[in-house]
Formats: C-alpha cells, structure tokens, sequence
C-alpha cells in the first residue's frame, strides 16, 4: 500500500510540475561538442540545471553540432539525446536524464493489475527498499532482485510499435579475452535460445521488456543475466572458467548434430584437430583430410584434384571467402594451397547442395578464413622439414575491426642445392601463398570484410623447363541487418589462375607459353524469416568469364617457331534462386530450394560451322561466323530444383533424403588421368554443350552414448549428360578448333558410404568406407565418337572400395597417438593386350578403354603428438609432431606405363610416389 501512495505522489507532482514548466527558449550554436560541454552552456545561459550521473555522459562519445534558434528545452533535448542512451524529463527549470528509461507523466491504464507483481524476498525487506519494477503483462510475472545484473539494451522510445529486437554480442573468456565457441545461451520461460559461433557471436531476437538470459558451459561458470531491452543493441558476454578438475570437456565445432540438420551429404572439417592427422612431411591438408571422409577420392598418391560421388575433377566448386579456387593445390599436388592456420570453416556439400550455389555439378567446397582477434595481437604458426607458416592477428579497433594475415613458404630450393645429385641441385621447386582478412563490425546492423589472396609455384626438374602458375583472389562483403526478421549480404568476388612454361634451351627452339583464366561475380544474398515454420533464403548473382586459351612465343630472335595465339573466350553465367527451410512439424524438416541459371557465350568470336551429319573435323568446317565484342553467340539455361528433407523417428535417429538438379558451363580439358596445374578450361559455346546433373540420395543418421558415437548411412545415385571426354590422341594445347578432339557422353555414378565418428574419450576419430561405381558412355554417330562399343564403362576415377580409419589415442592431455590407414581399389587403366601386323608394319593393340586396374592402394601413417605445458600465462603454446607416412614401406604404384625395347619386346612399367617410408617433425607454436 505504501508502494501505491508513492506512486500516486510522484505522478502528482510530475504532472503539477509539468503544468508549471518553463516557456524559457533556447538558442545556441554547437559546433562539435561533447554532451557535458553542452550542458555547461546551458546552465550558464539559462536558468535550467541539469541532474545526472557523469559516467552517462564519459559512455556517450557522440560530439553535438548546429545551430538552435528559439526553440524550447523539450525540442533541444529530443535533438540532443537521440543518439544517445539517454532520455530526459523537465521539471520547472530542472532537467533529470536518466539512462535507457523513460519517466512517465501518467500512469498506464493497467497499473494497478488485480494480482500485484510478484517479487521476491529482498523487494518487501523492513525498510521496504524500491525493487525494478516493469508494466504488468498478464501472461507472465518476473522476479528480479534488486542485487540481480540489470543490463539495459537500447533507448527506451515510448513511440515504438515494435515488439522484437535484435541484441547481438560476442562470448569472450574473461581470462584471456579469446572468444569462446557453441556456448549456450537461453531466455528462461521462453522458447528462444542460440549458440555462439566459431568466433564467439551470436544474434538474439528478444521481446521489448525484461528477459532472463541464462549463458552455459561444461566448462565454464553459469552466468544468468535480466536484459531490459528498449531498442537493437549489443550485450558481450565474459565467462570465467570453471576451477573443478573435468576429465573430459567437448567443444563441438558444429552447433547442431548431423542428426537434426536438413542436409545429407554434408562433411564439416574441423580445422582445429586436422594437426593430429599424420601426413606427408607433417604439414596440415585440409583437402587430404577431406579425401578420408567416404564419397571424396582422388586419383592417386601426390594428385591434384577431387573425385566426389563419381564426378570429375572439375566438377567442384571450390571457395575461399566466396572467391573460386581454380588450382587448391601446391607442388603437383602434394600440399594444399589454402593455409590451414588462417582457415576459419570448411563445410563440403556432397549432396544436397543449398540452391545459392551453383555453377558445378558435383559438390560445393565452402572454406572460411578466420576472423581477426579483435582484443589483443595473436598469432600462430609452424616450422617443418619443407615449409614454414606464421599467422598473426591484430586488432584495429578494440572488439570492432581487426586483420588478420598469413604467410607461408618452402626452402626447397636450398634442400635441393644440399644434394650430391649434379642434375637436382641445377633444378628448383618451391611455393608460397599469402592471405589478407580485413573485418569489421561497424555497428550491430553492419559488418564487412575483405580478403586478398595469392600463391605461387614454380619448379623445374632437371629439364630445361620452368613450370610457372598462380592463383590471385579477392573478395568483399558487406552484411547488413534490415529488422529482425530481414537479412543480406552483398558480395563481390575476383578469381584469376594462370600458368606459364618458359622453354630455354640452347637451340632456336625456345619459347613462351602460357594462359590465363579469371572471372568476377556479384552477388546478393537475403534471407527473410517469415516465422518459426519459415525461413526463407533468396537472391542473385552474374559472373564474368575471361578466358585466354593459350599463347606460344618464340623467344630467340633465329627461332623458325611461329608466334601463336588462340583467340579469347568470354561469358556470362547469371542465376536467380529461392529457398524455403520449412519446419513441417517438430519431426519432419524440409528445405525447398530452386534455382534458375542462364549462360551466354559471348563475343568477340569467330564460330566455326561444320557440315551437316559429319564429324566435327578440320575437313567438316564449311564457315566461320564473326561474332562482334559482348554479342550473344548463343545461350543455356534450365530450371536447378533442390529438395531435402529431414524425418526424426526418435530424437537421436533420423532419416534424410534429397535430390539435386544441377548445371555447369565451364569444363576443364586434360589429356592426363589426374588434374595437371597445365590443364585448360574451356567455356561452352556453340559447338561445346554444358554438362548437367541429377542426383537423389537417402541415409540413414543416428548418435549413440549421449552423442559420444556418430554413425551415418547413405546412399546415392546420379546421372550425368554432356560430360567431357576426348578422342584418341587429342591435342588439347594450342588447337584453334578444340571441339574437334572432344568427345560427349554420359555419365552414372551411384554409391553406398558409412561413417562411424567417436567424438569423445582417450580413443576418438572416424571411420569410413564407401562401394561405389563411376561409369561413361561415349556413344555418337561416328565411329570415332564411340568408345567400346558404346557401353558404360569405368571412369578413369572408378574405385569401387574405399576404406580410411583416422583414430587418435590420447595417453594424457599432452601426449597422443594418431593413425592414418588407407586402403582403396586401383585405378582402371588400359593395357596393350597383343600386336598385329599392317602394311609391313608392326602395331600395338590395345584392351578396351580402362578395362585393366592397376594394383591397389595401401599406406599407414603413424604420428606421435606433443603438446606444450597447459599453462595460462605463458609467452606461447607449442605442439609437436612427429610422423612417418608410409610406415609399411608400399610401394603402391602412381601409375603404369610400357616401352618397347631394342628387341621389339613390350615392357611395363611402373612408377610410385614415396615407396619408402618418409618421417617428419613439425613444431607448431600459438600466442
């Protein structure tokens, strides 16, 4: 009762006091002011005084400027305060601010509900001292301690008519201020949670009014904070780390299980633990890693390229920071061209892939580089027997704009120079790579970023030779948050390769050769949620294609060789797309997706015309048609559906299917088994028509032992029309009228893969195995366009059985063991099966195309870890690796060729990669 007395009183004497306001006008002049110098010329002129806290005015850095003139106190503050987290009331000539809140002049209707607010013990303590009240709210009542953490968010505006706000935040560890990922943050007695990311943020959408935010952690001290939110703003988290002794304490890297997502297909690195996977010399591979995951293969022992689900190497779309990765590997293969220290994520979509993608049929690599440390100067890196790298981040501005850059390089050359062989030390081979990452949260509706990257290779193996190619990328992105319920981000990206052979020798025959591929492409990317059921995602995007298919110089002045160069190719590739992730019920999940992708081949171009029901040929060209700059030669395009969808029939076991409709207007032209840094890309044109794709999978997903063990299922099936294959003894490089030399046919792949993960305990790691096939059929109208006899055959990349076993053992929290054990079907490859005799002439017949295998792959790695002291305040923390690849010594053959020697025999041969065991010891070091 004496609560409600009070009450009365003071609106009382507010709204006597608001009777008997001040007329007083104000004019005035600000050029640049802080809010406290204002106030100061205020008072000094006028008769108002002013009431406030001074650590209101040091947290409001807005500086005040222009000119006022005769304008009354209540239209000076309104103007004064609106950015700000203040607001005012004006009584007589006195003017009180207050923080956030607003005092109001009258009472609400329902202030005086019929069952009074509750509160807990200290609200009613004997000297009956204020508690934070709110306006009653008929569906719930809170208990707030007047001791209880109140954080205010945003400026009380009585005006609004919105009911939800947005409060972002990052997790940070009060220790040492690194953020802290997948912690758990929920409103209590509300159906609203979420989870931190990789680097600590998070995104709340909150009711107007008090919320009970609860923050949790295994590892970590439950904090429980009470949020007053007014408006959109920001709320960083501090958590301590708990003193108790755990045994085992699990960070998932992904927020939710692979159980509950939409998605199949779906395999996420995690970069963190790919250090304790034993490979070649010890350096970390993201691509290698992946390569052990069931459904992604490669052709061999130091190949480049991926085979995912059957398709070919050029079927993956492969990206860094949204740019394309044209060659993601170092020296012919052997390391990853994109830097594991800086990588933030990488998610790789075998199936199901999200309708913003497209532009390839097979899969989708979607690596992240790291955001910088916005707190202080970090850093990691690692020194090895071939390359070292060293990564360091600093912020620009304290927990808003930071870089983050990365460097690593090879001295092989100085190895090679080391070695008693005459011909090696006259040779060098070497690369390396840089990476720039700009980042910063403007304000909690705007954040960009920018990433700059190049790398470089370069080798020459006792030959007169130099092998030259790089990658350059760069990529911006501005995400922008319209309200609660509205998204997007704008995104521009540039992606250049290229690669150059000088030939100098000491005869006229030396040349230059060299091509270059680069596109750019902008994007648009929305995503509205409609509600809980709906969650829609949507926009466009046009890429430009430039293409210089080759160029060869001759570079000394008596050369016979004749100057050449193919004529440039252009595109365009727009596509528009549209996607629904629509919860059906708490069981059944859906993802709808369309996309509709249009492609033009573009001039200046010169179109060769073959005569009718002829093979394409030299002797068929009957015109050439003229094509002026940026005119429409000819066009593609269709209709990309993508369905998924998620059934649980318990909450830890649930069934996904999916199926994809997908198209791809670029091929890669290699007259080699394996990728080749000297491969070419070829745009499709009147004459070279796009590949597409449909594939529909099913699996099977359960976690056993409260997520301890993840097990999966799936299986798949995918046909393929337009794919790329090539006569015999094409001539790819520098041919003018390369549609004559390829071939298309059809493609069918199909599949089962299982994978096992432990997630947790001493013993952890994965295994995998997948059957699968990889079948072509070349069929034409000619005989030279059909390939035996017109039937499925493998692909050069068909093995059948693949089985990988990853398993770390952790004897202590310093010292762990890991293996790496892979076993897989060779390869199908051609044999000369006989001889024959024509014309007086002796000839070598051949088998079927890739009728025969080569033998198959086996190879053990085991790797010793060591990892520093766990102390906190140490100037860095160290881990060291030690490793053998190949432990069983195999020689497991790369490939196999044959020669005829002097005595007209037909020999074999065969040729192996590290046929010996090779060790290694790396030291890596954090700060």
């Amino acid at each position: 009762m004496k609560k409600i007395l009070l009450s009365l009183l003071i609106v009382f004497s507010f709204q006597l006091s608001f009777a008997q306001n001040s007329n007083e006008k104000l004019s005035i002049t600000l050029k640049d002011e802080t809010l406290e110098n204002t106030i100061k010329r205020i008072e000094s002129s006028t008769s108002y005084k002013f009431y406030f806290d001074s650590a209101w005015l040091n947290s409001n850095k807005t500086l005040i400027s222009g000119t006022f003139n005769n304008v009354s106190i209540d239209e000076f503050m309104s103007a004064v305060l609106n950015k700000t987290d203040l607001n005012y009331v004006v009584i007589k000539n006195k003017v009180i601010l207050t923080l956030n809140s607003t005092i109001y002049s009258t009472l609400p209707s329902n202030y005086f509900p019929d069952e009074p607010l509750q509160t807990n013990s200290q609200g009613n303590d004997q000297n009956d001292n204020p508690v934070f009240y709110q306006q009653y709210d008929s569906t719930s009542s809170y208990s707030v301690s007047k001791k209880s953490s109140i954080v205010f968010i945003g400026k009380e505006n009585k005006d609004t008519t919105k009911k939800t706000f947005t409060v972002t935040g990052t997790v940070k560890n009060e220790e040492n201020g690194k953020p802290e990922a997948n912690i758990y943050i929920k409103v209590k007695n509300k159906n609203i949670s979420t989870s931190s990311d990789l680097d600590g943020n998070y995104t709340l959408q909150l009711p107007r009014g008090i919320n009970i935010v609860e923050i949790k952690s295994l590892s970590h001290k439950e904090v429980t904070k009470t949020l007053v939110v007014y408006d959109d703003g920001q709320f960083d988290i501090e958590l301590n780390e708990k003193s108790n002794q755990l045994d085992e304490v699990v960070i998932k890297k992904k927020g939710q299980r692979a159980t509950e997502t939409v998605v199949s297909g779906l395999v996420s690195i995690d970069i963190e633990n790919i250090k304790n996977v034993p490979l070649i010399l010890g350096e970390r591979d993201i691509f290698k890693v992946a390569t052990t995951f069931p459904g992604i293969k490669t052709t061999g022992e130091g190949s480049a390229g991926f085979n995912v689900r059957g398709g070919k190497e050029d079927q993956n779309l492969i990206l860094l920071d949204n740019a394309v990765v044209y060659n993601p590997q170092h020296f012919l293969g052997f390391f990853s061209a994109v830097n594991p220290y800086t990588t933030k994520k990488a998610d790789i979509y075998k199936g199901s892939i999200p309708a913003d993608f497209g532009g390839r049929l097979s899969s989708v690599f979607d690596i992240a580089t790291k955001n910088g440390n916005k707190e202080k100067i970090s850093g990691e890196g690692a020194i090895g027997p071939i390359t070292s790298n060293l990564t360091l981040s600093v912020p620009l501005e304290k927990n808003k704009s930071s870089i983050i850059v990365g460097g690593r390089a090879t001295y092989s050359d100085w190895i090679l120079k080391q070695l008693d062989d005459e011909r090696l030390k006259n040779s060098e081979a070497g690369f390396y790579d840089g990476i720039l990452k700009y980042q910063n949260n403007i304000n909690s509706k705007n954040a960009i970023e920018a990433m700059a990257y190049y790398s470089n290779d370069r080798f020459r193996l006792s030959s007169d030779s130099l092998y030259k190619y790089s990658n350059r990328l760069f990529s911006a992105k501005w995400d922008h948050t319209f309200n609660d319920k509205n998204k997007g981000a704008l995104i521009l990206s540039n992606s250049e390769y290229k690669f150059n052979i000088d030939y100098h020798s000491d005869n006229i025959n030396s040349f230059d050769f060299g091509y270059k591929i680069s596109e750019t492409q902008l994007q648009l990317k929305m995503n509205y949620k409609l509600n809980e059921k709906h969650n829609f995602s949507y926009g466009v995007a046009s890429k430009l294609y430039n293409i210089s298919p080759g160029y060869q110089h001759p570079t000394n002045p008596n050369a016979t060789l004749v100057p050449t160069d193919i004529a440039k190719e252009k595109g365009l590739e727009s596509a528009i797309y549209l996607s629904d992730n629509y919860k059906v019920s708490d069981k059944l999940l859906i993802d709808l997706g369309l996309r509709y992708s249009l492609y033009a081949s573009l001039g200046a171009a010169d179109v060769n015309i073959y005569e009718s029901g002829k093979p394409l040929s030299d002797a068929t060209i009957i015109d050439t048609k003229h094509y002026n700059n940026n005119e429409v030669v000819t066009t593609y395009g269709g209709f990309e559906p993508r369905i998924a969808a998620r059934y649980y029939f318990t909450e830890d076991f649930s069934i996904k299917a999916g199926y994809d409709v997908t198209r791809q207007y670029i091929h890669l032209l290699s007259s080699n088994t394996t990728q080749s840094p000297t491969d070419t890309w070829k745009l499709s044109d009147a004459n070279v028509k796009p590949q597409s794709a449909q594939q529909a999978s099913l699996g099977l997903f359960k976690n056993f032992g409260d997520d301890e063990y993840e097990v999966s299922l799936e299986g798949y099936y995918k046909k393929s029309k337009n794919i790329l294959d090539y006569k015999v003894g094409a001539q790819l490089l520098l041919n003018e009228n390369v549609e004559t030399e390829l071939l298309q046919g059809e493609g069918k792949a199909y599949g089962v893969e299982f994978l096992i993960k432990k997630q947790v305990g001493k013993l952890n790691g994965w295994l995998g195995y997948s059957y699968s096939r990889s079948l072509i059929k070349l069929d034409g109208e000619f005989n030279e366009e059909i390939v035996n006899n017109g039937k499925f055959f493998a692909s050069n990349f068909d093995k059948p059985h693949d089985l990988s076993a990853v398993l770390n053992y952790k004897f202590t929290k310093r010292y762990s063991l890991s293996t790496n054990f892979i076993y897989q079907t060779g390869r199908p490859i051609t044999y000369p099966i006989g001889t024959y005799n024509l014309g007086g002439a002796q000839y070598t017949l051949y088998s079927d195309r890739n009728e025969f295998r080569i033998p198959d792959y086996i190879r053990l790695d085991i790797g010793i870890n060591i990892e520093g002291n766990h102390k906190i305040k140490k100037l860095a923390h160290s881990f060291w690796n030690i490793s053998v690849y190949n432990v069983l010594g195999r020689n497991n053959p790369y490939s196999i060729f044959f020669v005829t020697d002097p005595n007209g025999k037909l020999k074999g041969y065969k040729t192996s990669i590290f046929s010996i065991p090779v060790p290694s010891i790396t030291y890596n070091f954090k700060f």
